[in-house]
């Protein structure tokens, strides 16, 4: 029957070593029937916690910009080792993590455009806390970006108020 629970669940997505045990528990698999079949399939290649944890980083962070912060929690929620999520999440670049949150912010700046430029810097910058980015990752992300909007759209004049964005304390 743990067998089955397993291969079930594998079947349809990974899943770590975690994730198995509970949904064994709460089919009322005991524990060291449990655990002789995780042992097993960890030995088979079948359960790899490394590798969900660098797939999720790869997947999570593609699909949704998330920062390497919220990517350490979901992985934490998914029952996977610290020293893994130290691992997985260490690949990911502190120039990357810049470049993906000034992607999402433009994304996002289209939907702000019109409103003072306080309600903008604080509704981008909110955006990607959510996202789990570092405040001054985040702001300098929110600055780049209206300073780059405010070249597109007033040529010369607009690089002197962009170079006062940049410069502003928001």
């Amino acid at each position: 029957m743990a067998r089955s629970i397993a291969l079930d669940l594998l079947a349809a997505s990974s899943r770590t070593r975690a994730q198995l045990a509970e949904a064994m528990k709460r089919r009322g698999v005991p524990d060291d029937v449990a655990a002789e079949v995780l042992d097993r399939f960890s030995e088979v290649g079948l359960i790899d916690d490394a590798a969900f944890a660098a797939s999720w980083v790869s997947s999570r962070r593609a699909g949704r910009g998330l920062a390497p912060r919220a990517l350490a929690n979901e992985l934490r929620k998914k029952g996977v080792a610290e020293p893994l999520i130290a691992d997985a999440v260490s690949a990911v670049g502190r120039d990357d993590v810049e470049a993906t949150a000034r992607t999402l912010v433009r994304g996002r700046a289209k939907a702000t455009v019109g409103l003072p430029t306080q309600v903008r810097v604080r509704r981008l910058s909110g955006m990607l806390a959510r996202k789990g980015y570092p405040g001054d990752i985040a702001l300098r992300a929110v600055r780049d970006v209206l300073a780059e909007e405010q070249v597109d759209v007033a040529g010369e004049f607009g690089r002197e108020v962009a170079d006062q964005i940049a410069s502003a304390d928001l």
